[in-house]
C-alpha cells in the first residue's frame, strides 16, 4: 500500500468520525476498516482496499461533493467502485425496498472490483446480524428499515446475486453467514 492508501484511510476516518454502527454505538469506522480487510484478505489491489475505505461515502457523508473529493483525490476506478456500492445518496432517500432492488439491477452489470467490495460489505454485515441476533434474538430486528422480513430477503438476494457473478471462497462464505442468519430467524 502507498501513500495513496493512507490518506485514503484519514479520509475515511474524518468523513465518518461522528457516525456509529445502527444499534451498537460503536464508531463506523470499525465497519469501513473491517470491509478493507476481507477486500485485502480476498485479493483486492489499493483501489479496491481504498474503495473499501470509501464505500459509504458518497450515500452517507455528502453526495455529489463526496464523489467530486474522492475522484479529484483517488481517481476515476476508485470512484467507480465507491459509486457501484452506493444505492442511494441525498435526503430523502427514495423508499427502502425500491432503493434496494434498483441498486441490484446495477449490480448485475457490475465491474468485479464492485463486487468484491459489495460482497465484502455484504460479508461484514451479516456476521454483524448473527452475532447481534444471538445477543438480541427477535429484538434486532426494528432498527431496519426493511425490519425481519425485509432484512433477510435483502441478504439472501444479496448473496445469491454476488455468488451467480463469481464462486469464490468470499460469496461462498456470504451464502454459508446468510444461511446462517435464515436458520437462527427460522427458530
Amino acid at each position: 500500500m502507498t501513500e495513496r492508501f493512507e490518506k485514503a484511510l484519514v479520509h475515511a476516518a474524518r468523513l465518518h468520525r461522528h457516525q456509529k454502527r445502527k444499534g451498537h454505538g460503536v464508531p463506523y469506522i470499525s465497519h469501513l476498516l473491517a470491509v478493507c480487510a476481507l477486500t485485502v484478505e480476498h485479493g483486492g489491489d489499493e483501489d479496491e482496499a481504498i474503495g473499501a475505505l470509501l464505500h459509504d461515502a458518497i450515500e452517507d457523508q455528502g453526495g455529489a461533493v463526496a464523489r467530486a473529493a474522492i475522484l479529484e483525490e483517488f481517481g476515476p476506478r476508485v470512484t467507480e467502485i465507491v459509486e457501484g456500492c452506493t444505492d442511494a445518496e441525498g435526503a430523502p432517500k427514495p423508499p427502502w425496498r425500491a432503493r434496494k432492488e434498483e441498486h441490484m439491477q446495477h449490480l448485475m452489470h457490475a465491474s468485479r472490483s464492485v463486487h468484491l467490495v459489495v460482497a465484502c460489505d455484504k460479508l461484514h454485515n451479516a456476521r454483524t446480524l448473527v452475532l447481534d441476533y444471538r445477543m438480541m434474538g427477535e429484538d434486532l430486528w426494528p432498527r431496519f428499515r426493511g425490519g425481519r422480513e425485509g432484512t433477510l430477503w435483502y441478504y439472501r438476494a444479496m448473496a445469491d446475486l454476488l455468488l451467480a457473478a463469481e464462486r469464490s471462497p468470499l460469496t461462498e462464505e456470504l451464502q454459508r453467514t446468510v444461511a446462517e442468519l435464515e436458520q437462527l430467524a427460522s427458530h
